[in-house]
């Protein structure tokens, strides 16, 4: 089997998605058996500062432009396996369909924690908005899905308090099987053995976006970014291959 990984896109107005598209044609030249978005493919800047009752809640025109935009983003990304997938049907061929998973992160879940905190939003706003289901199997926020022994998650709470954990190295002493998330700028990778004797490994990779955040200094936007591929995976084992964004420009960006 293997399993395809598209770390966090943070998808939001007036940022580049020519990546989006690399990744799709991806998705069709390496022919994942499974696709996962691990969530934070929406931004949702509109809900960003909305912790606090009595602050500025809900701006309406800027929901409802996060939610075009994502929808616009998504397109993109899988319109190379639609072309791909129309192609086959027209010519008789096999149909290439992946199993679509997705993994909501913690920027989705701004639309219920805003709902949660302002009840008067019950009902206007939610996170079916985005249409994510149209294409994925969509799991909720920290709700972790499971594939042949390796489990795949939006960031892995550990301790009492649930946080995220913040290495690689956590996942594995703490949780003792194979696990990937996002989350994360930059990529981390621990390896370990389960008690059997088997391998471990636990991958952090959570970004997958062209433009810089405008909360990092210029050093900490130069973080690994790319997509995950994950081959051979059976009973929580796998060889990971890395996708690097710049690899994904320079093979994808001059096709047609």
């Amino acid at each position: 089997m293997k399993i395809l990984v598209i770390p966090d896109c943070q998808v939001k107005e007036g940022v580049p998605l020519d990546h989006l598209e690399w990744a799709g044609k991806a998705i069709c030249d390496y022919r994942p058996d499974v696709v996962v978005n691990i969530g934070d493919f929406a931004d949702m800047p509109s809900l960003s500062t909305h912790d606090v009752k009595g602050s500025k809640y809900f701006e309406g025109l800027r929901y409802k432009k996060d939610v075009e935009v994502v929808k616009e983003a998504m397109k993109k990304l899988l319109k190379p396996l639609r072309d791909l997938q129309k192609t086959q049907k027209e010519s008789k061929h096999k149909v290439y369909k992946p199993r679509m998973v997705l993994t909501l992160g913690n920027h989705e879940n701004r639309i219920n924690r805003a709902v949660n905190n302002n009840p008067t939003l019950e009902g206007l706003i939610s996170v079916k908005d985005l249409d994510y289901d149209k294409d994925w199997e969509v799991h909720e926020f920290l709700h972790p899905i499971f594939i042949n022994g390796v489990g795949f998650n939006h960031y892995w709470p550990v301790g009492a308090m649930g946080r995220p954990a913040g290495t690689a190295s956590a996942i594995v002493n703490k949780l003792h099987m194979s696990c990937i998330a996002g989350h994360q700028q930059g990529k981390q990778i621990a390896y370990g053995k389960r008690a059997d004797g088997k391998p471990i490994c636990a991958i952090i990779a959570g970004s997958y976006y062209l433009h810089d955040e405008d909360y990092m200094d210029q050093l900490s936007n130069r973080h690994w970014r790319g997509l995950l591929m994950l081959n051979d995976v059976k009973d929580g084992g796998f060889d990971e291959m890395l996708l690097s964004i710049e690899y994904l420009e320079r093979k994808y960006s001059e096709q047609v």
